[in-house]
């Protein structure tokens, strides 16, 4: 029976506890068993270098082992297959990617719960986005997939975005093309890093750019957005 594989549906996850519980068949009974989502605890050595964020719904493969000198049995060597409710909201994203769902937090991670199927996506945060207020946990919220193309890293973004004011500036004066000042903190031999907004936003200009044969740390110089990211702000010199 160890070295047997057998295939089943994930019916919950205790994100606190690291396991999901798995509804399978078995001479044709229908049995449950827990799974450690940990690699190095479900001793799969054959896992995929990105590890897969368990999901209810997930159809999985999975062997089983005694524990506790065969008083008990587990799961392990968990292996995602499909999920036909995500692959779902997956084809819906593509026409129309947006969803309601509620905000939830494991520990001190926050995660969207989408309202339809109840599946758990983490939720991205901008570095310069405040975290949501723990009085909003259970409130509907407007979100969108992000890597939707790559079904072990999806997660959700919000619609309604809370920005520090520096960031909020910084769309201000990106949209009216304003120059800001930026101060020089490092010289690379790659790029000139560069502080903005009394050292609340940073960037990077590339040397190519810009001649600095008598720039040093702490110098101001006037620069311009070019892009603003969730991830990412470039700018340019003036």
């Amino acid at each position: 029976m160890r070295k047997d594989i057998f295939t089943g549906k994930v019916t919950s996850i205790n994100h606190e506890k690291n396991y999901v519980s798995v509804a399978y068949m078995h001479n044709d009974r229908k049995k449950t068993i827990t799974c450690r989502m940990s690699e190095k605890e479900t001793g799969d050595e054959t896992h995929e270098k990105v590890k897969h964020i368990y999901r209810v719904g997930d159809e999985v493969s999975f062997q089983v082992k005694g524990v506790n000198r065969g008083a008990g049995m587990i799961a392990y060597n968990l292996k995602f297959l499909y999920n036909n409710e995500l692959q779902h909201l997956l084809d819906k994203a593509a026409a129309d990617n947006r969803f309601i769902g509620y905000l939830k937090k494991v520990e001190d991670a926050w995660f969207i719960k989408e309202r339809g199927s109840y599946i758990f996506f983490p939720l991205e945060l901008s570095k310069w986005e405040n975290l949501p207020s723990e009085e909003h946990l259970n409130e509907a919220v407007e979100f969108r997939l992000l890597h939707t193309d790559k079904p072990g890293r999806i997660s959700a973004e919000l619609f309604s975005h809370d920005y520090i004011p520096a960031f909020r500036k910084a769309i201000q004066a990106f949209k009216n093309n304003t120059p800001v000042e930026a101060v020089v903190t490092r010289i690379s031999p790659y790029a000139i890093y560069v502080d903005m907004y009394g050292g609340n936003l940073q960037s990077k200009l590339p040397l190519a750019k810009r001649q600095i044969s008598n720039l040093k740390e702490g110098d101001r110089l006037q620069v311009r957005f070019t892009y603003l990211g969730n991830t990412r702000i470039v700018i340019e010199s003036i």
